[in-house]
Formats: C-alpha cells, sequence, structure tokens
C-alpha cells in the first residue's frame, strides 16, 4: 500500500501584496510571471515530483474567481488535483492548515507538505521527503545557509550537527543565532494538526486561570492574537525545538524570498539557470540570422514577435503579445503581456507592465541592485515612455506617459 501524499501551498492575501506594488495592482502577487509563469507554479510543478501525490491546496484570502481560471489550467495541464481554498479570515500559517484539516485529510494522507508560495528555490521535495522518512519525527524543515549579516531577517534555527534534529527555533532575532535559516518548506505527518490543537487547548488554560481585573483583561485582550490565529513559527517550531518532533533538511541550492519585484527579477534568473538543467528546450535560442540573437539564459512566449536584428538576454523574460522592434537589446529584464518596444530602444535591469511601451531610441535601466528600493526601474500597467527618453532607477505607477527623462524617482 502506497503511502499518499498531499501538498498545501499558502498564497496569502490581497494585504500582503504591498511590498510588491505597482505590479500587484492588476494582478495577484502570487500569479506574478517569473521565468514566464506565474510565481506558484514553480512550486506546484515542482510538487509534482513527490511520489504518491494526490491533491494540492492553495490556502489563501484572496476571492475565488482570482484562481479560478489558473487552477482549472494548471490542473489540466499538471494532471493532478489543484484546489483553492478561501480562508473568511487570516488564521495564520499554521491556522490556516488547521481550518482546513478535514478537506486535507479526506484522502488520508500520510505526510503533508506546507509552502509558502514566495520563496524561489530548486524544491528538492522527494528527497526531502525521503529524509523526513528516515528521521522518524513530526516535522522536517528545509534549511540553508546564509551570511551572518543576512540571518536576522529570518527564522534562525540551531540543528544537531549528527542526527539533523531541531534544537532551537527563533523568528528574527535581535542577536545573532545561527547562519542557518528556514526557507519556509516543510513536510509533517498528520499529527501536525494535533500540535496546533495544543496550542489552542494551551491559550484557553491560560485564559482560564486568569481572573484578571477589567483593566488588565482589557490589556491583555488588546495584546492577544484572535483565538484561532496560530503562526507555524513562533507557536509550534518554537515550542517544539529540541523535543525530538522536528528535523531539518539543508539544501546547498539557491534560495530567495520574493518580496519585492526587484527580488522577482532575480529569481526569474535563477528559474531560467534552472531550465536549462531540467527543461533547456523551453528556452530561446538564435544566431541573428532568422531569429534574434540570444545571450545565455531567455525565455520567450511562442505568441512574442521579436525582431531577427533585436539582441536578447541574459536573463529577460518575454510574456504574450509582445512586440520587439529591429535593433532593441534587451538585458536582465521582465517583458509582461502586449508590451511594445520600438526600434534601438535598450531595456535593462527592469521590469515592463503590462500594455506599456517604450519608444525608439529610449532607455529603460537601472544599476540592478536588488536589494535596494530603486535598484531595478518598474513601470507600471500602460505607461507609455516616447522615444529619446532615458529612464532610470525610476518606479513609474500605471497609465503614466513619460516625455521627458529621469532618474531616482518614483512616478506617482
Amino acid at each position: 500500500m502506497e503511502e499518499k501524499v498531499v501538498a498545501v501551498i499558502l498564497v496569502g492575501g490581497p494585504t500582503e501584496g504591498t511590498t510588491f506594488r505597482p505590479l500587484s495592482f492588476n494582478t495577484q502577487k502570487p500569479l506574478f510571471p517569473i521565468a514566464g509563469h506565474p510565481m506558484i507554479h514553480h512550486q506546484i510543478s515542482a510538487c509534482k515530483t513527490i511520489p504518491n501525490l494526490v491533491q494540492i491546496f492553495l490556502i489563501g484570502l484572496y476571492e475565488e474567481r482570482d484562481f479560478a481560471l489558473y487552477v482549472s489550467s494548471i490542473s489540466n495541464e499538471l494532471k493532478v488535483p489543484v484546489r483553492y481554498l478561501k480562508e473568511d479570515k487570516p488564521h495564520g500559517s499554521a491556522g490556516g492548515l488547521y481550518h482546513f484539516r478535514d478537506l486535507i485529510m479526506e484522502d488520508d494522507p500520510s505526510h503533508i507538505f506546507l509552502l509558502n508560495f514566495d520563496v524561489c528555490c530548486s524544491f528538492p521535495l522527494a528527497n526531502m521527503l525521503d529524509a523526513h522518512r528516515r528521521y522518524g519525527g513530526m516535522g522536517t524543515l528545509l534549511v540553508i545557509k546564509v551570511s551572518a549579516e543576512s540571518a536576522n531577517l529570518f527564522g534562525e534555527l540551531v540543528a544537531d550537527s549528527d542526527t539533523k534534529e531541531l534544537l532551537h527555533y527563533t523568528e528574527k532575532p535581535e542577536t545573532f543565532v545561527s547562519d542557518l535559516i528556514n526557507c519556509g518548506i516543510y513536510v509533517f505527518t498528520p499529527e501536525i494538526f494535533s500540535a496546533i490543537q495544543g496550542v489552542f487547548a494551551n491559550r484557553e488554560d491560560k485564559g482560564s486561570l486568569r481572573r484578571l481585573s477589567n483593566y488588565e483583561s482589557f490589556q491583555s485582550a488588546t495584546r492577544a492574537l484572535p483565538a484561532d490565529f496560530v503562526r507555524l513559527d513562533q507557536d509550534i517550531l518554537s515550542p517544539l525545538a529540541g523535543k525530538k518532533q522536528l528535523y531539518t533538511y539543508e539544501t546547498l541550492d539557491f534560495w530567495e524570498q520574493i518580496k519585492t519585484p526587484g527580488m522577482s527579477l532575480k529569481c526569474s534568473g535563477l528559474y531560467l539557470a534552472q531550465f536549462q538543467q531540467s527543461s533547456s528546450h523551453i528556452l530561446a535560442s538564435g544566431d541573428g540570422s532568422k531569429h534574434a540573437t540570444i545571450v545565455g539564459d531567455v525565455y520567450i512566449h511562442p505568441s512574442a514577435k521579436v525582431h531577427s536584428t533585436s539582441k536578447i538576454g541574459p536573463n529577460v523574460s518575454i510574456s504574450a503579445n509582445v512586440r520587439i522592434g529591429p535593433g532593441v537589446r534587451l538585458v536582465n529584464c521582465i517583458i509582461l503581456d502586449d508590451v511594445e518596444i520600438q526600434e534601438n530602444a535598450l531595456v535593462t535591469h527592469a521590469i515592463i507592465g503590462w500594455k506599456s511601451s517604450v519608444g525608439r531610441w529610449s532607455r529603460v535601466q537601472a544599476d540592478g541592485d536588488y536589494n535596494s528600493k530603486l535598484g531595478v526601474t518598474i513601470l507600471g500597467e500602460s505607461v507609455t515612455v516616447e522615444d529619446e527618453v532615458v529612464v532610470i532607477n525610476c518606479i513609474v505607477l500605471p497609465n503614466k506617459v513619460l516625455n521627458v527623462s529621469m532618474q531616482e524617482e518614483i512616478i506617482l
């Protein structure tokens, strides 16, 4: 009897995409295209590699209609049922899982993967499952070593170097704990639901012990989380560390968190490079005779029209119905649907929003620092850059016409 596996991807909600503006104004962040596919497509297709996977659930606060089209097309494409489950309110990363426990358990799976939608990595899920079975614990976390300077932006952890047991876990600590961080990808046995249930019970016990004065109870109630809100990191991982229940699996590959539009451009490059290994047939090629000259890893949607005298790459992703004119040079950029880039224009370190146009001999560029706010130039939807205009290190909100050159500006 084969053990069944289900996967759950947490997709968040509309309030969480604010750092992703202006690109999240008209598309839900999980559906924003990276390397030619929606952000969550990379997680979903990675889940397809898990042996005995029976179902994938997406849990979030977006309206169901926002995901309906994508969910039906990806279910057909991958031949795995994908279902979107809408939360009525925020329940936290563990609370959302618990809220839908009956649906998640309906196929009686022996293991449940839990993934955050906004991480980018090579998703070694099958290997992680093997390790998890060897450890025999309740859960296994994917972890990675990062620089000591950046570790405190994430959940830092200490693991036993031999057994890989999670010994200590702290979310975004103020002092340095470890250069090992949590990647936001987990595999659990169904015991996870008992652990979450335990958090609820523990809170109720504490609540009934405290018969506080009115003022005190008001104070603690304003600080307290909603009763059915449970966070995976602070409420589950920290208390269970060191109890032989949680283990770690370290990836030596790439890992990034996609908080900002700039990071989505960096991750597009990482995924394109991964396609080179896994599915090189979807990458473009050309030497400038019949087709454009292609340098490095480039994705071009079949419906895009790219002039043979243009030069594209490295790290370029071109979406549907894009028109690229003669002599255009594109480097390190994402070009979204229905964009037109006219002759001899240059686009580098930039994201060009849907239905925008870049005029002849214009330049849209940035210095390519993925971590700084203006390190990647971003044009929102339907922005027009007129002929011979230079735009450097700027963020431009939708429906603007730029007829003069600008630098280091946010155009509202």
